[in-house]
């Protein structure tokens, strides 16, 4: 490739008033979800917009808990919040692995959706919330400042954690074959919560479990090889773990330096990221002095697909979004030459 390829995580989503315009029309975040229809219509619009290489489908990473009948729901200004939280032994006992094609079918019937209007484009990029971020969620109860349920729960019930984490691996690689076969090109996995464990529960309830999902994805379908990429937001501590997984990408945080990073990893996985999200708040001009910043930091040669390093922030200027991308078009083909 002649420059360094370009998407966001979040970029379908709440910056862009043409999306404000479609979950108005949906009446909820879940509708809008739900809905394989509006779920496509949102996906194509930052695509359309800007000059992206890839659509991210639009969702939500608590689908699966939802299917499990957590009854999840979101409330204004809250976030999610789940009617039937996880916390003894006979909830987690009672937790069966959701057909994809049957509760969650509105997810690959949007994956499809995608791919007839997407016609080839750009790939699309399909996801999971990882076992260990999932698993936060349905212990708490919805979002937490301190995890200190499922944190308590690691240290007085190990097993029962491993258990909960192990249905959900296999929830998560079910999820995510689904979309695989629906036609999603490349599969990611968001561990969001990662970074709040110690060194070794991260390797043991974290990565341990994000690996058990990589090793059931069908990654080679009909000739198509389905690349992976694992984003582990405050995982700067643990890439080198992270690089022997067998993920073909690592999804970086603001708080690496991408150089460092590659040092570390080598070419044993492709690297993506990491403008600080914030920065997008800042002046055009200072937002393409961040981005050339960040190309140098990584340097000449492939393996780089420049990403903020966490979602876009709903109240972000689109035109700053714009600038972003157009700078890396700009700068990044002489770190190609």
């Amino acid at each position: 490739m002649e420059r360094t390829p370009v998407w966001m995580m979040r970029q379908a989503g709440r910056y862009l008033p043409e999306y404000r315009r479609v979950r108005e029309q949906a009446g909820s975040f879940m509708n809008l979800c739900t809905n394989p229809e509006l779920a496509c219509e949102v996906t194509l619009q930052p695509v359309d917009r800007y000059r992206l290489d890839a659509a991210i489908l639009f969702s939500d990473i608590l689908t699966i808990p939802d299917a499990m009948g957590l009854g999840l729901r979101f409330l204004e200004g809250e976030g999610p919040k789940f009617k039937h939280p996880v916390r003894t032994a006979e909830d987690i006992h009672r937790l069966g692995v959701p057909d994809p094609e049957d509760k969650l079918r509105y997810v690959p019937n949007a994956v499809r959706l995608i791919q007839q209007n997407l016609q080839g484009r750009v790939p699309l990029i399909g996801f999971s919330g990882s076992p260990w971020t999932l698993a936060t969620y349905m212990v708490e109860g919805g979002g937490s400042k301190d995890f200190r349920k499922i944190k308590a729960m690691i240290y007085e019930s190990p097993a029962l954690v491993h258990e909960l984490l192990g249905k959900l691996a296999d929830s998560v690689a079910a999820y995510l074959n689904a979309q695989i076969a629906a036609g999603i090109d490349a599969a990611m996995v968001f561990d969001t919560w990662g970074g709040l464990l110690t060194s070794a529960q991260y390797l043991e309830f974290s990565l341990a479990y994000a690996q058990r999902v990589l090793h059931q994805l069908n990654r080679q379908v009909e000739g198509r090889i389905i690349p992976t990429i694992l984003f582990t937001k405050g995982g700067g501590l643990w890439l080198e773990s992270m690089a022997h997984t067998g993920y073909d990408a690592l999804g970086l945080d603001w708080q690496t330096s991408i150089g460092q990073a590659r040092q570390r990893v080598g070419d044993k996985v492709a690297l993506q990221g990491n403008l600080d999200p914030v920065a997008l708040y800042a002046t055009p001009s200072a937002i393409r002095a961040e981005v050339k910043k960040i190309l140098a930091d990584f340097g000449h040669g492939t393996g780089h697909v420049f990403n903020l390093g966490h979602g876009v922030h709903p109240d972000i200027d689109p035109e700053h979004v714009g600038a972003m991308i157009e700078a890396v078009h700009e700068f990044s083909p002489e770190f190609h030459a």
